[in-house]
């Protein structure tokens, strides 16, 4: 069993991907089509429930592209919903600390080979094609990739110990939240915040670890790559839906 993603992100391939906010199965084939390496399924901030996640899965997969599933908080029983529907990345929320992060990476992980998974069993999930994959619990944790997010004051302080917990394939940066703990609530550009990114970037760095982060615009992911960042989100399904049709509107307005 492979994930071709967590595979890329250890090569330290750059990849680019899409925030999906609209909980479209249409606008996700259509990104999946437009060549985005991956998208994120969003279970925190959009109406996106588990039905809802299984057919961004199917649409994801019928145009080419990698899933990562956001799920609403740090907890197993949401990972293993995401898992069993069929995406093997997950993308933890509020990653403050390196306990935080071991508890998402033992909730990806059935309890075997001596490593403290409590992902619970069950053979006939559509990721195990209902049961027609009979080795899928064996192979399950080689394939499942943990990405977590760090949005806070504390997980920037945390950044070192987080990247070190074995079984974390990347950190990823909310620069909204993180302006928001940080006191730059909506200014995510503020110097502070901007240190604060970049420590985050030295941890993963240090530890050999993907950064990734969220990029509202082409020209700021284009800035964080030539930091060093190599997951970079370009935005979100709604902000290119209303940007074409603001762009149009204004043309023929004049």
């Amino acid at each position: 069993m492979i994930n071709p993603l967590k595979q890329r992100l250890a090569a330290g391939e750059r990849l680019f991907g899409c925030w999906l906010s609209l909980a479209s199965p249409i606008a996700a084939e259509a990104l999946a089509c437009a060549g985005f390496d991956f998208l994120v399924v969003d279970g925190e901030h959009s109406p996106a429930d588990t039905m809802d996640t299984i057919a961004l899965l199917q649409a994801i997969a019928a145009g080419g592209s990698q899933p990562v599933v956001r799920v609403a908080e740090n907890a197993a029983w949401l990972a293993k919903r995401a898992l069993d529907a069929g995406s093997p990345t997950l993308l933890f929320p509020m990653v403050a600390s390196a306990d935080d992060a071991r508890r998402a990476v033992a909730s990806i992980r059935y309890p075997q080979q001596g490593r403290d998974g409590i992902r619970g069993v069950a053979g006939v999930v559509r990721a195990a094609r209902f049961g027609l994959l009979p080795d899928y619990v064996h192979e399950a944790n080689a394939a499942a990739c943990a990405i977590v997010q760090i949005e806070s004051a504390a997980g920037v302080a945390a950044a070192d110990e987080i990247a070190a917990v074995d079984g974390v394939d990347a950190l990823f940066v909310g620069p909204a939240d993180l302006a928001a703990s940080l006191g730059h609530l909506g200014d995510s550009g503020n110097a502070e915040v901007q240190r604060a990114i970049d420590r985050v970037l030295a941890a993963a760095q240090r530890r050999r670890r993907a950064a990734g982060i969220f990029a509202g615009s082409a020209a700021e992911a284009t800035a964080y790559v030539a930091r060093g960042f190599s997951l970079v989100a370009l935005a979100a399904d709604v902000v290119w839906l209303l940007a074409g049709a603001r762009q149009a509107l204004a043309a023929v307005r004049g």
